[in-house]
């Protein structure tokens, strides 16, 4: 199974090689990945070393000339730390960059709190216009950045190393439904897809898919809404959705539930799958929290 990461960088180093206008900035991080599009053109390809808000600078001024820069590290580097550039070089200026985190919440948990980000959505949701890709496959990144790379806002492609099993055939700005019921909706986020389906196999609820979280499809989920419930289960901090799914059903009487990471520190150190476990967001997890929420 092809990593989202690798799907990433091999997507971006095809367009970069077929467009003259697409630019890599990189801050040291997968500079050995990006080999081919810096022999190809070391003119459009710029590694700044491990200066992250430096990366956010000099993207902005590849978009000021005309090019589709786009940057790549690790998500809190780039979320959080350099939150204020993006803010300021691409938000205020209405620039676009394509935004490729990996590691994302704690794909990175054997390197402790400081590679931690769950809150990697949340922080960029505050940036307006930001657009939100959450894929739970390689082929879905593929689709995701092709349609996105150019499209003169910003973007953020969230990578994770678990992957649902199958690619779903994602469209930018759709959720997409994968099984219907009668008692509750369900709306799993990218790589948790997989493990909700698994954790619902025996209720009568509707499941959708979401990749797209900002642009939120509020048309899809207002036609297959079902039940009095919606509950979501996202990768990242509990309760990121909130405030797009509260927006989505303004004029619907539901009652909304959020599975996702836990608002505190995680102190705990260890591979994805046990943390995942620890938290309750293995299937198991998902399931003991779905059914306490809709009874």
């Amino acid at each position: 199974m092809i990593a989202m990461r690798a799907q990433a960088i091999d997507t971006v180093t095809e367009l970069f090689e077929d467009d003259p206008h697409v630019a890599v900035v990189l801050a040291e991080i997968s500079v050995d990945r990006f080999q081919p599009a810096f022999a190809h053109d070391p003119s459009r390809a710029v590694n700044v070393g491990i200066m992250e808000q430096t990366m956010v600078g000099v993207a902005a001024g590849y978009a000021l000339e005309g090019f589709h820069p786009v940057i790549h590290t690790i998500t809190p580097f780039v979320a959080e730390r350099a939150l204020e550039q993006l803010k300021l070089d691409f938000g205020n200026q209405q620039l676009g960059v394509l935004v490729i985190g990996v590691g994302g919440s704690y794909d990175y948990g054997s390197e402790g709190t400081t590679h931690h980000s769950p809150g990697d959505v949340q922080a960029l949701l505050t940036i307006p216009a930001t657009q939100v890709l959450v894929p739970g496959a390689a082929a879905e990144v593929d689709r995701l950045v092709r349609d996105t790379y150019a499209n003169e806002r910003i973007t953020y492609l969230r990578t994770q190393m678990i992957t649902n099993r199958d690619a779903r055939p994602v469209e930018l700005g759709r959720l997409l439904v994968e099984r219907r019921g009668s008692d509750a909706t369900v709306i799993a986020v990218g790589p948790m897809l997989d493990r909700t389906l698994e954790a619902t196999a025996d209720m009568d609820v509707t499941v959708l898919y979401a990749t797209t979280l900002n642009p939120f499809d509020a048309e899809t989920l207002g036609h297959e809404l079902t039940g009095d419930d919606v509950v979501t289960v996202e990768p990242f901090f509990a309760g990121t959705l909130a405030a797009l799914v509260s927006e989505a059903l303004r004029d619907r009487p539901t009652r909304l539930h959020f599975v996702g990471v836990p608002r505190a520190v995680i102190r705990d150190y260890g591979t994805p799958e046990q943390l995942d476990q620890l938290l309750g967001l293995d299937a198991p997890g998902i399931r003991r929290q779905i059914v306490s929420a809709i009874g």
